[in-house]
């Protein structure tokens, strides 16, 4: 599997990233001749070899007209009109209406009475449509990415003064790990926001990986310790998928381990991708269990309170832990007794693993009154 991995550590826009695909090695005549599919006024592109703090990379900017203020809409019809590929369709489609929606949400509008102001711009569409050209010319199959930094004081935009991240930004980067530094003045833009977090799987350290190409993406904006956006590109040494999840914890020396059984019930009902507990030895010689909830970054703050809610503890331990996880496919199994869905797990297309949802096994049992054993037996029988 080819994968690409974006550092963030020194800021993040739409034309960086599109400038650091090039620097890896997209073809700028190949990229041009596909953005022409877009059949809009722009006059040039520019593409240049730069260096910014001794490190040379590539910087991209679109030197475009006037344009009109577009809508999601008319963005998307522009985009489907043309001759680019079905999946760089798809893919720009899909970052520009997590953007759309994000800012609906900040200004309090319907997504169809939002306009983009700068980001319906010229040098915006391309940037995006642009980047998914790159990532389908490039062969990447999955993407990750760094946690995402962000600046400090105001920022002008087409609003006003607005504080730092952009709002529609922040709204784009919840439930990503980010970090505050000591900058002042934008470094994490809507569009760099929206193509991050529409692309990577997710947030963390780099997964195992065969670097073969590594490209730098200028920023335009004279930051005294930033500008280059990194990305390194190769093949997994094990094709398995990364992801970055939430580990809890809290040791818990008071409570019967039916109440925390309920308690763990009730949080996997609420999204939690695991819940368990661990009879241990505490100081004093005392026995407890340690519960440990595994979630998504997203859930965090549901399944913490439910934590506090459900148990006695004083504290939670938070862990942000990455995780290798086989590539899942849900099917649906035909049985004598019904519909089952069934979990694969496959690695390089090979399925290594399948294992029926338990709920839907217990749903079918009850209903025809036979052990589960029996159900799960024509699962496997139907395969």
């Amino acid at each position: 599997m080819r994968l690409a991995y974006f550092d963030c550590s020194s800021g993040l826009a739409g034309n960086m990233v599109l400038g650091a695909l090039l620097d890896a090695g997209l073809d700028k005549n190949q990229l041009i001749n596909q953005l022409g599919n877009l059949r809009f006024a722009a006059s040039k592109l520019q593409i240049k070899k730069t260096k910014k703090h001794a490190i040379k990379g590539t910087y991209f900017e679109v030197m475009s007209v006037e344009q009109p203020h577009r809508g999601l809409t008319d963005i998307l019809r522009l985009i489907n009109k043309s001759k680019l590929s079905k999946t760089v369709k798809t893919l720009s489609a899909k970052i520009f209406r997590r953007l759309a929606e994000a800012e609906a949400k900040v200004h309090g509008l319907p997504i169809n009475k939002v306009h983009f102001h700068e980001v319906g711009a010229v040098d915006a569409i391309i940037d995006i449509v642009g980047t998914a050209i790159a990532i389908e010319k490039l062969g990447i199959e999955a993407i990750y990415a760094s946690p995402i930094p962000h600046g400090q004081g105001f920022i002008k935009h087409a609003h006003g003064i607005l504080p730092n991240p952009a709002p529609a930004t922040a709204e784009l980067l919840k439930g990503i790990p980010t970090y505050g530094i000591d900058v002042k003045g934008e470094i994490v833009t809507p569009t760099g926001a929206a193509i991050i977090s529409t692309l990577a799987s997710s947030f963390g350290p780099s997964p195992k990986m065969a670097v073969e190409q590594i490209g730098n993406g200028a920023g335009g904006k004279p930051f005294p310790t930033l500008g280059m956006l990194r990305v390194f590109i190769g093949e997994a040494k094990l094709p398995t998928e990364n992801e970055t999840i939430l580990q809890l914890e809290t040791n818990i020396d008071d409570m019967e381990v039916e109440t925390l059984n309920k308690a763990i019930a009730a949080l996997m009902k609420a999204g939690a991708l695991d819940a368990f507990i661990e009879p241990i030895l505490m100081k004093k010689e005392r026995a407890a269990n340690k519960l440990t909830v595994l979630c998504r970054l997203e859930d965090k703050d549901q399944l913490l309170e439910m934590v506090y809610k459900l148990t006695t503890t004083l504290g939670v331990r938070v862990f942000l832990a990455s995780r290798e996880v086989l590539r899942r496919k849900f099917v649906k199994v035909k049985t004598k007794h019904g519909k089952v869905k069934l979990k694969l797990g496959l690695l390089a297309g090979q399925v290594l693993t399948a294992a029926p949802e338990y709920e839907d096994l217990k749903k079918l049992a009850k209903k025809h009154r036979v052990p589960i054993s029996m159900i799960n037996s024509s699962v496997f029988g139907a395969r």
